[in-house]
């Protein structure tokens, strides 16, 4: 899930910089207000790194890719559609490319992508990352609420969606289509680019003392002033709601196995009920989950990103079940925040099963949130002088469907 990263309007400031903070995650929560030489790194600063040329790409870089602590990457003008998912290892995305594509197709004034296939796609921005600078990819929200399967590498890569320090080159997207087919074309976004300085932790600790200033994540079953009532073990958790009272019994949508074509770049173009069909809670008992089936669901809490942090949604975890519950994971500084008219916003969760049905119960802990401090507080926060599609969310389908009634 994301969140939300969709458009936005920045000035450009100089690159930040400040003294090293406690890798242990010790200071204070609100000591995030100072600049700092690890952490994520905000918006202004990824304008300085395309200046100097540590952000680079064949084609000019748009204004409205810079998030409030990410940078939306795009589609290169050819497809290729390859026989299976691989890692580089060793050697180039090319070599593999020689080995396993099938064929290429041009993208350039569009082309679609069919479900259950794995594409290769060369991206237009490449890096060329100093020292104690390393990147994260991971799909926009938009992307993870079609489930369209969308992963980052590089040349010589060993793990998905992650870029090692100091790499210089390009970048390419995996994708593939689980439910729909899409229509997409050179520029078109799919996934999105943290960088990050150094290597901080964010212990347990450091988020119960976010959670208690700022209250991360807030269930309606719990007082609001009692914030230590949440438990924060590998990361904040995050449960589902399964009953819907805050949507007149609609818990979540399943997607419908055999409907039309998306085309990635029109917003609020589709009927939802050509594509979807609510799913409402349970009279008794839990939801079944079909893994032969996509659903989009929806948090129990409201989840909050204060303006100096950024959040992630730790994807899989087998500790909680066989299941995924989120294919697009990032949360941007401002998310849910009051600051930036984003109070009460919950965590989508865009939810299938593996190789087996699973009983999902209301409350049912489903995944957990990890907090990151930034280098610097951004310019502009999520859904604060930003188009930002999913401030304020209850259930919320991808951008690209008409507003539910």
């Amino acid at each position: 899930m994301t969140t939300p990263s969709e458009s936005a309007d920045l000035d450009f400031v100089e690159p930040t910089r400040g003294p090293a903070a406690p890798a242990s995650g010790g200071e204070p929560a609100d000591d995030a207000a100072r600049p700092h030489s690890t952490g994520i790194v905000p918006s202004q600063d990824l304008r300085g790194m395309v200046l100097r040329k540590e952000i680079f790409a064949l084609e000019p870089i748009a204004d409205d890719q810079f998030q409030p602590a990410s940078l939306d990457l795009r589609l290169g003008p050819t497809a290729y559609r390859v026989r299976a998912s691989f890692l580089p290892g060793k050697g180039s995305v090319k070599a593999k490319l020689d080995e396993f594509a099938m064929h290429a197709m041009d993208i350039s004034a569009g082309g679609v992508l069919e479900k259950g296939c794995v594409y290769i796609i060369p991206l237009l921005e490449g890096l060329d990352l100093r020292h104690r600078t390393s990147a994260m990819g991971n799909p926009k929200s938009s992307t993870g609420r079609l489930d369209i399967f969308t992963r980052l590498i590089t040349d010589c890569g060993t793990a998905f969606d992650q870029v090692k320090e100091q790499y210089s080159g390009m970048l390419y997207a995996e994708v593939s289509p689980r439910t729909f087919s899409v229509l997409v074309r050179k520029g078109s976004r799919l996934s999105q680019l943290r960088v990050r300085r150094g290597r901080p932790i964010a212990s347990d600790g450091f988020m119960r003392r976010l959670q208690e200033e700022h209250g991360l994540v807030q269930s309606p079953e719990t007082d609001a002033g009692d914030a230590r009532a949440v438990e924060i073990v590998n990361g904040v958790p995050v449960r589902v709601d399964l009953q819907g009272r805050r949507s007149g019994g609609i818990i979540g949508y399943k997607a419908r196995s055999h409907a039309g074509l998306v085309d990635i770049d029109r917003i609020g173009h589709y009927e939802v009920d050509e594509y979807w069909e609510p799913v409402r809670a349970p009279a008794r008992g839990g939801l079944i989950l079909d893994p032969a089936e996509f659903y989009i669901l929806a948090s129990q809490e409201a989840v909050r990103v204060p303006p100096g942090y950024a959040a992630e949604m730790i994807a899989y975890d087998t500790l909680v079940g066989e299941f995924r519950v989120h294919y697009a994971g990032f949360f941007d500084p401002g998310f849910g925040h009051g600051d930036a008219g984003g109070e009460g916003s919950r965590a989508v969760l865009e939810v299938r099963s593996y190789e087996v049905p699973f009983v999902l119960e209301h409350g049912q802990l489903v995944g957990r949130l990890a907090y990151e401090r930034l280098t610097a507080t951004p310019t502009v926060l999520y859904g604060q002088g930003v188009k930002s599609s999913y401030q304020g969310q209850g259930i919320k389908l991808s951008k690209h469907f008409k507003a539910v009634p």
